[in-house]
This record gives structure tokens, sequence and C-alpha cells, in this order.
């Protein structure tokens, strides 16, 4: 894909410098200066001020078509930048797997684009010059994080959606059409928590907004050193909790997975049984427990030994979730056997069941009363271990391919790597001049320019991704769908806020952006609190995700530019 890019790349680069050579030039003829070649006479219209090429000699323009030419250049070289540093982490994290890699280094390059933006923003020139064109920063920052939560993340939505029966997406079937309460998308447990994490980074922006809301001004800059050490903290914390998620994640699969052996395999020796398996007072039946150790003791010695638990664990059959009969080995021994003997007897048999009907009772899964109600006590645990299992996304049944050439793929990757991160270094600050530039010539304020335009060229790869995931049509897919936009707002909350918050304090700048942390807490709190304590999205949250976008938009023009906060 990489190799059909480059002749474009090459192409683009080429024409810029075409523009640069010819940018400013002017015709002498009777020893007077002509006017400039129609060429380069993008917008009739335009005034007669010059502009300031970025370094030296990249091309530059103050009409309006030209700024847009150069906005539409600039941006699909952030736009390479931004897909070679998601490849390049994707290779990286196939070679090197999760932990250090996901947690650390994959969730700082993706924002990578998003912080340069952001610092070459605050960093252009004089200190007025730097106060106008932060704005293109703030733009960008409220924009990614409200596209993300938005569009994307309706979009996602409706790609994604699949039939919902008992309040869950029923993986790949999707017959009801385009019902706003019978289809959409359900997702794991992990995503609620990052869906938590992402309203929780939002304290830097209520921080720096203190002194405004107490109408002081005399702690603006003390408030902004506060935010910028809060945010700094909470993104080394987050990175420290992604690089240990895989580690959380597996112990409490594994939990959740000895839960589900101990609720099958009592639905199993309820349904083998001969009688109540609980007497009228609610206490295990020893008659029948004593008859279900005979029927697996097979030669009747006494004892069930490891042959003939195993014999009978491999009947019960865990078909529905990925378990194989070592592991419910591994359990049943570690709870019967407790004389370490590798054989069961009866006072074994009998406390170890005991201990399992006590451990159903605890979940108060439903009604615990003896007789009739005893089956559906075991049924609603069963069904309740079983989706506590579905929510925690076990992944150890996806096969996961051997990366073949690991040397190459690692040179490939520190290549895509290396290139996306110069590609951004290089084309950020004129992406922002041009914005800027842009912004003077149309007198469109340079907020509502890097609003929607900067988020479309800078998140592209995480939107593209997300929607592929989504498309899946999987449960498994949908988690990591929405997980990876949550973790790009958090990012921008806090690696992209440290940035800003950091230019401002160095700089000496003034923070009124008062309007965008309103619409940037607004999305997010909502968004967040949305799918905090849900797991499953009907087609009708999608609608409230795209009002979301324009909203925003409006709320930042009616408190900016009618009620005049800034």
């Amino acid at each position: 894909m990489h190799n059909r890019k480059l002749p474009a790349l090459l192409l683009l680069l080429s024409l810029l410098l075409l523009l640069c050579a010819v940018a400013h030039a002017r015709l002498i003829s009777d020893g007077g200066l002509d006017a400039p070649p129609l060429l380069l006479r993008l917008n009739p219209f335009s005034a007669d001020s010059t502009c300031d090429q970025t370094y030296g000699f990249l091309p530059c323009t103050t009409t309006v078509l030209g700024n847009l030419f150069l906005i539409l250049a600039y941006g699909y070289l952030m736009f390479l930048s931004a897909t070679y540093l998601s490849s390049g982490s994707e290779l990286l994290l196939q070679i090197l797997g999760p932990g250090i890699i996901g947690g650390l280094f994959l969730p700082i390059l993706g924002a990578l684009p998003d912080a340069l933006l952001i610092l070459v923003s605050g960093l252009s020139g004089t200190t007025s010059t730097a106060q106008s064109q932060v704005s293109v920063g703030m733009g960008l920052l409220a924009g990614s994080t409200v596209m993300l939560l938005t569009v994307i993340w309706g979009t996602c939505v409706i790609i994604g959606k699949c039939d919902i029966q008992n309040s869950v997406a029923i993986d790949g079937k999707d017959t009801v059409g385009f019902s706003l309460t019978g289809s959409g998308v359900s997702t794991d447990i992990w995503t609620s928590y990052a869906a938590r994490i992402m309203a929780v980074s939002v304290i830097p922006f209520l921080v720096v907004q203190l002194p405004q809301l107490m109408s002081s001004t005399s702690g603006r800059h003390l408030a902004i050193l506060v935010a910028l050490v809060i945010s700094l903290s909470m993104l080394v914390s987050y990175c420290v909790y992604q690089v240990f998620q895989p580690w959380i994640q597996r112990r409490k699969l594994h939990y959740a997975k000895d839960r589900y052996v101990v609720s099958r395999m009592l639905r199993h020796l309820k349904m083998h049984s001969l009688g109540r398996i609980l007497r009228d007072d609610g206490k295990p039946n020893e008659e029948v427990i004593r008859k279900l150790f005979k029927t697996i003791d097979g030669n009747g010695d006494g004892i069930i030994s490891f042959p003939e638990m195993r014999a009978f664990i491999v009947g019960v059959r865990f078909d529905e979730i990925n378990l194989d009969e070592d592991d419910a080995m591994k359990k049943v021994m570690n709870d019967f056997d407790t004389s370490h003997d590798n054989i069961i007897d009866f006072p074994e048999f009998f406390n170890g069941i005991s201990k399992w009907l006590g451990e159903a009772k605890r979940s108060g899964a439903a009604s615990v009363n003896a007789g009739a109600d005893t089956m559906k006590y075991l049924d609603d645990f069963h069904q309740q271990t079983k989706r506590e299992h579905d929510l925690l996304g076990d992944q150890s049944d996806e096969t996961v391919e051997g990366v073949e050439k690991s040397k190459w793929t690692s040179i490939k990757a520190a290549f895509l790597l290396l290139g996306g991160t110069l590609l951004a270094a290089a084309f950020a600050d004129p992406l922002v001049d041009a914005v800027d530039n842009f912004s003077d010539a149309t007198s469109i304020p340079s907020f509502f320019i890097s609003f929607i335009v900067l988020p479309l060229v800078t998140n592209s790869s995480e939107s593209v991704s997300a929607i592929i995931f989504a498309s899946r049509k999987r449960m498994r897919s949908a988690s990591l769908t929405f997980s990876e936009l949550y973790g790009a707002a958090t990012m921008n909350n806090l690696l992209c806020l440290a940035v800003f918050l950091a230019l401002v304090y160095i700089r000496d700048l003034t923070w009124d952006f008062s309007a965008e942390v309103l619409v940037i807490l607004v999305v997010c709190l909502l968004m967040g609190a949305f799918a905090s304590f849900r797991t499953t999205f009907p087609l009708w949250t999608s609608s409230v995700a795209f009002l979301l976008y324009p909203f925003s938009l409006a709320l930042v023009y009616v408190l900016d530019y009618i009620v005049g906060w800034s």
C-alpha cells in the first residue's frame, strides 16, 4: 500500500518545490516589473500583502485559493504521516506484543501528529503571533476529540450493527435492518473502563478553568501550571495502566473461567442427579450427592481417581466458551482434592459440592430457595457466569499467525515510524501557517478551520481502522473499535493538552478558551457516562452522537461570537 503512495508523495513534493521557485517571481520588462504570472494568481481578488515563507523556502500565499491548495497539500502529507505511524505501530505490536509497546509507545505515536501541530502553533514567531496561531492548536484539540466521539463513534455503530436479542447484539446476525432499538453493537467490559478513564481525563480542563469560573485573573498562570502537572501525572498513570492491562485482563478472565466451570458442573450434576441436590431447608442433600459420587466412581472402589474425574469432565462438554478439559480439571482438583493425593473421597466430594453451591448462592443470580426453584437458580447462575466471561472479551480462541521475517518486519516498522515522525515534524508548521493565512484571507476564525479540517487529516488512520474493525460485526471487533476511540480521546485530553498547557505557560500566553473547553467537557462527559454503565448500544444512540457534532460547533459560535466569552 505504501509503495503505491510513494509516487504520489514524490509528485506532491515536486509540485511544492516548483511553487517555491516561482511563488514570488516577477518578470522584468521595459525596465519595470510586470504582474505576476497568471499561474500564481490563484485569486484575482487577493490583497497586496506579503507572506513569510516557512523555513525560508516553502511556498506561501495570501490568496484564498492558494492557501486552500496549501492546506490540502500539507494536509495530505500529514495524512501520510499518520498512516505511516499507524502502520509502523501495528507491525511493532505484532512483533513485540502488548504491554510496554501497546501501552506506552503506541498511544503516544497515535497522538503524535496532533501534538506536533499543537506544538508548532504556539512556537511560531513573537508572542503576539503565537497568541494568534495558538487557536489553531485549540481547534485541532477540540475538533479531534469531538469528531472521534461523535461522527466516527456514530458511524461505527451503524457499520457494526447486529440484531439485538436479550439486550445483547448477536455476532454476525444483521436481519432487522435499521431498527432503532432492535439492532446495534455490544462491547466488552473493558470498553466501559476505557470510557470511564476518558471521562476522568477531563480533570485538567476543569482545573485550568477554575480562575475563569471564579472571575480571578491573578491565579490563571498558577492554574495552568497545576493543570499541566496533573495532565502529565495522569498521562503517566494511563500509560502504566495500559502496560499492565493485558495481565489484569488475563487474571480476570482466568477467574471468570473458574466460575464458569463451577456453574457448568453444578448444572450438569443437577441434570443427571436422581433427586433434588438441595433439601427443603436449602442445605446440600447428602443422599443425592452420594449417588452422584457413585456415578462418577466407575470401578466402585469408594474414591474418584484422576482418570475417572477426567472422563466425567469430558462428558460435561465446555463448548460454550474456549475452555479445554485441562483447565476444568485443574479447577476441580484444586477445589476438591484438599489432601493433594490426586484422588477424591466422598467427604472431599461432598465438601467441594457444598462449597460450589454456596458460591452460587452468594452470587445472587436468582432465587436460592430449594425445591422447584433449584434448577432455575443454577441455570441463572450459569447464564450469569457465561455473561461475565463474554464481557471480558476472551481472545484466546483467535488464531494468531506468526510474524515471518521478524528482522525485516522490524526494519520496515522502524522506517515507517521514522518517516511518519519526520513528515509530521516537517510539515506541521507550514500547515499551521497555511490555516492561519487562510483565516486571514477569508475572515473565517482559524479555530473553526482547524476544528473541522485538521482532525480529518490527523485522525484519518484511526478512523479508518475503527470503521474496518466495526464492519466485522462481532463483539470483540466492536470492543476494539470503541476502546480505540476512547483511548485516542484520552490521549488528546492528556498528552495533547499537556503540550498545549506547556506552550501557554512557557510563552506566557493568555488562556481564553472557555467555550472550547466547555465543548470538550460536554462531549467527553456525555459520551463517557453514556458508555460507562452499558455495553450494548442500539442504533438510536448513533443519532445522539451525530447531533453532538453540529451542536458543538454551534455552542462555540454562540458563546464566543454572540455571548462574547472570549
